[in-house]
């Protein structure tokens, strides 16, 4: 059995298309919220493995030492791993935000996190800012497609 079969959910099909496209997600989560996080990629352990992720500091290596999964971290998002990841939107390496958000805690770099929140909406890249959503995005099948984009365009493949 593949390693994608025996996770605890992630049995349902993937498109054909899926084994030429890597989905480029960012994951992120606030101080608060990193045990949803865990318990989220440790759920969705098979459909993550298929994707390219970056994650913030502290969460990119809870995800590769708790799940396992090989995840680019950059910096903490308070020293900048926010405006890193909404580079990254805005330059078209990331296809999906999960960023699990606390709203009950007050945030040093909040107007980093408004900025990442901001440019998603801009540049109408998918933003999951709580588990339920999270769920949703991860499987749906549009995951999955080869992102389109206008005549002369590339898309950046590069993770």
């Amino acid at each position: 059995m593949t390693p994608e079969a025996t996770a605890t959910r992630d049995t349902r099909a993937t498109p054909a298309r899926a084994t030429r496209y890597r989905p480029r997600l960012a994951l992120i989560a606030h101080d608060g919220k990193k045990a949803d996080m865990i318990a989220f990629a440790t759920f969705n352990r098979g459909t993550l493995q298929r994707c390219r992720l970056v994650a913030t500091a502290t969460t990119g290596r809870l995800l590769r030492e708790k799940v396992g999964l090989n995840v680019e971290a950059l910096q903490s998002g308070p020293i900048g791993g926010d405006v890193q990841i909404a580079n990254r939107v805005v330059d078209g390496k990331i296809d999906a935000v999960i960023f699990i958000v606390d709203p009950l805690d007050k945030h040093p770099h909040d107007p980093d996190i408004q900025t990442l929140l901001r440019i998603c909406n801009v540049h109408d890249v998918p933003l999951a800012t709580n588990i339920a959503t999270a769920d949703m995005l991860i499987s749906s099948r549009l995951l999955w497609v080869t992102p389109q984009v206008a005549p002369g365009t590339e898309v950046a493949t590069s993770s």
